[in-house]
């Protein structure tokens, strides 16, 4: 019957834990340094890396420039400005919007409104809507007001990104008051922006390519 040699047992058992215990060692170092760098990482760091890059918007330079006065812009803000509640509120109920008023020393005065939403095909719809409250915003001033009569202008598309339309409005009132805007509406993605300036003064009065250029850099720096 053979015999077994059981000092070169005992070595090769001894020699199969020592190895087992060195790599259990070396990944429990490994798993300890893993432990350590995310321990070192600021709170939240993985939660503003994944945060998408809200839109830019406009600077006051990149306004349609007035011939006496620069202009000035405020900080971007939640909400609606005001003086597009009129036209766009029907359109805006349930969205987070921000915007960023701008004015000058005198009469003019401008606005950038921003709305982000959840899809492409979301944010084509918005578009879709706040053109068509343009259009009609006309009619419903007049309906509102019967001493005020309200003149429209399409002024066209542009071709930048998802596309852009320009608008002109001007009101004048029974007693003589008269007021010109300009509004374009604009997308990128699931981003839409409406730009929104407004003096005293006739469609004369209205710098329409000036205007376009600020609504094409309005849509290029959203995203």
């Amino acid at each position: 019957m053979p015999t077994r040699d059981v000092h070169a047992t005992t070595r090769t058992t001894r020699t199969t834990r020592a190895g087992m215990l060195t790599a259990l060692s070396a990944l429990t170092a490994l798993a300890a340094a893993a432990a350590g760098v995310a321990l070192a990482a600021p709170a939240g760091a993985t939660a503003k890396a994944s945060a998408p890059t809200p839109p830019a918007f406009l600077s006051a330079a990149e306004l349609p420039p007035h011939p006496s006065s620069a202009w000035t812009a405020d900080k971007v803000k939640d909400g609606v400005p005001d003086e597009l509640r009129f036209c766009l509120d029907a359109a805006l109920p349930g969205y987070d919007s921000r915007y960023r008023a701008f004015r000058t020393d005198l009469d003019t005065s401008a606005r950038q409104l921003t709305i982000v939403v959840a899809s492409d095909a979301k944010a084509k719809a918005l578009a879709t809507r706040l053109n068509k409250e343009i259009r009609s915003c006309p009619t419903r001033i007049e309906q509102s007001d019967p001493e005020v009569e309200a003149e429209f202008k399409d002024y066209g598309t542009l071709p930048v990104e998802e596309g852009a339309h320009v608008y002109g409005l001007h009101t004048e009132t029974s007693y003589g008051a008269t007021d010109i805007r300009l509004l374009s509406v604009g997308r990128d993605g699931h981003a839409v922006t409406v730009v929104d300036w407004s003096q005293l003064g006739d469609f004369e009065d209205a710098p329409v390519p000036a205007f376009k250029k600020t609504t094409t850099t309005a849509v290029k720096k959203l995203y």
